[in-house]
């Protein structure tokens, strides 16, 4: 089924998995209350494969959420937003304000909502804040919005420069990634948790980008160590997806082998 607005559209929840008729896909969703929703425009295993053409303008993407990470175009950067304000991370480490006009091929946002806060011991590493939220939260297998706002004692971050076609898969260009190491930095960092069976559509775990405070310099985290930060969590149960049309590489790649390995070697 095509969609005038070149996705197309399905909503998956933890208890019930439809489709949406073509009336329900207009632009804005305003049937919809997205406030404890995480939507995700196309696949991470679409993303692995080099399927980096944008498919939904950011003006759209604002319409589902004012917090969450992606990436922009031909794989220009990471893309962080948090406080309705949506960034871009270039290759060279510098960041600045995405504009309404350009398009995304992989996000996932929410409205931002803090159901849960706790102050992070000082000296975790990322490994140690991941397991010190994981023991705080009530299970496992829902999504949860990720927001830590403080001072690192060290941050070390990635982007990526933008891909010409033929587009290589995800783990040729992560190969030569750009990486920035931070010492004494304070900013935000933003992402989410998402459960176990979500393997193929997002990244398992935590999914985590990072902007220094003065907007400035950021990216994809690889690494950190707390100094002194609090988290905030999202409690986000609702799971909706958007698809790309026939127009997109989306509707010819395979999809079916398990690229676990794939996806650990890009994001780590």
């Amino acid at each position: 089924m095509r969609m005038p607005t070149g996705i197309a559209c399905g909503v998956m929840s933890l208890a019930l998995l439809f489709l949406l008729t073509p009336a329900a896909c207009t632009a804005g969703w305003s049937a919809r209350d997205d406030s404890d929703t995480l939507t995700q425009v196309s696949t991470i295993d679409a993303l692995l494969q080099g399927v980096y053409d944008g498919v939904m303008t950011f003006e759209t993407l604002r319409t589902h959420g004012d917090f969450g990470i992606g990436t922009l175009a031909a794989l220009d950067g990471e893309m962080l937003a948090f406080d309705g304000r949506f960034f871009q991370v270039s290759a060279d480490g510098v960041a600045r304000q995405v504009s309404d006009d350009a398009q995304t091929p992989f996000a996932a946002v929410t409205f931002f909502n803090r159901d849960l806060e706790y102050t992070l011991p000082e000296g975790l590493d990322l490994a140690g804040v991941e397991s010190f939220l994981d023991s705080r939260l009530d299970t496992l297998n829902t999504f949860y919005g990720i927001r830590i706002d403080g001072a690192f004692a060290s941050m070390v971050t990635r982007s990526v420069p933008a891909q010409k076609k033929p587009y290589p898969p995800l783990t040729e260009v992560t190969a030569k990634q750009n990486i920035f190491d931070f010492t004494d930095v304070s900013g935000t960092v933003v992402g989410f948790r998402c459960p176990a069976y979500v393997a193929g559509v997002n990244v398992p775990g935590y999914h985590l980008h990072f902007l220094t405070e003065d907007g400035r310099a950021g990216g994809h985290v690889l690494s950190l160590t707390i100094s002194k930060a609090d988290a905030s969590v999202d409690v986000t149960r609702d799971f909706l997806m958007l698809l790309p049309d026939a127009d997109s590489d989306f509707y010819d790649i395979d999809l079916t082998p398990d690229n676990e390995d794939a996806l650990e070697q890009a994001e780590k």
